[in-house]
């Protein structure tokens, strides 16, 4: 049963990727978020574009919130330090904040990585992370792509993102109880989590408990002091 369910997962996952090869800016997003709801950032995991996550956008989005992509990620196959500068831009670039982050996988540890690294001024909240290997997964050894290769268990970016404990009360993991990807398991010591009695690590983010719990987490109280939204002047540079 398992099997079958691993072969739907990745057909899920061609399905959408063919999908994503389609030209075209994501909609834009200009309103305001609905009461009781805030300004969210996805943010894809490796290889996949922002047409990937369009299940878990509209959701969102039907869910009240404003959601924003970032289309310079293009398939999400740079490194975490550079995704994640690049998500730091286009929110300073956008005049966003603060924002939260819903990240699927790799996405996930983009967002741990901005929290850590990138939020001196509360530009983000929280990070509701889908289905994220925050402690690696021990198929990505046989795979021999440098974008897979960063989460082999123990690596050291792994291993910085794991001592950084401070920000972990701010992470909600979503998880399925049976990732093929991800066969260690998605539970984060000191964060949220959630997990969904479902099987897969890409259909997940069309499953509708996986959306409702993504929401929910998304309604817990905010941090007391927002930073200042101030849109970033044309032509000037951002700072690293």
């Amino acid at each position: 049963m398992v099997v079958w369910f691993a072969c739907a997962d990745w057909l899920y996952a061609v399905r959408w990727q063919l999908r994503s090869l389609r030209r075209g800016a994501p909609p834009e997003d200009p309103r305001q978020p609905a009461d009781g709801a805030s300004t969210v950032v996805v943010v894809p995991g490796v290889y996949e574009s922002w047409r990937f996550l369009q299940p878990l956008t509209d959701a969102l989005r039907a869910g009240g919130h404003a959601v924003h992509v970032v289309t310079g990620l293009g398939f999400n196959s740079g490194e975490i330090p550079a995704m994640a500068l690049a998500v730091r831009r286009y929110v300073e670039e956008q005049g966003l904040g603060p924002v939260d982050l819903v990240g699927h996988s790799k996405g996930g540890l983009i967002g741990k990585q901005l929290l850590v690294h990138h939020d001196d001024d509360g530009r983000f909240d929280r990070l509701v992370a889908v289905n994220t290997p925050f402690s690696g997964s021990a198929l990505a050894r046989y795979l021999p792509l440098r974008a897979v290769r960063v989460f082999v268990p123990g690596g050291p970016l792994l291993a910085e993102l794991a001592a950084a404990q401070a920000v972990d009360a701010r992470i909600t993991s979503v998880y399925s109880a049976v990732d093929p990807n991800i066969p260690g398991s998605s539970e984060l010591p000191g964060a949220t989590n959630v997990r969904i009695d479902a099987v897969g690590h890409f259909r997940v983010l069309s499953d509708r408990r996986v959306q409702a719990a993504v929401l929910e987490a998304l309604r817990g109280p905010r941090r007391a002091t927002p930073a200042p939204a101030r849109r970033r002047p044309a032509g000037r540079p951002t700072p690293p």
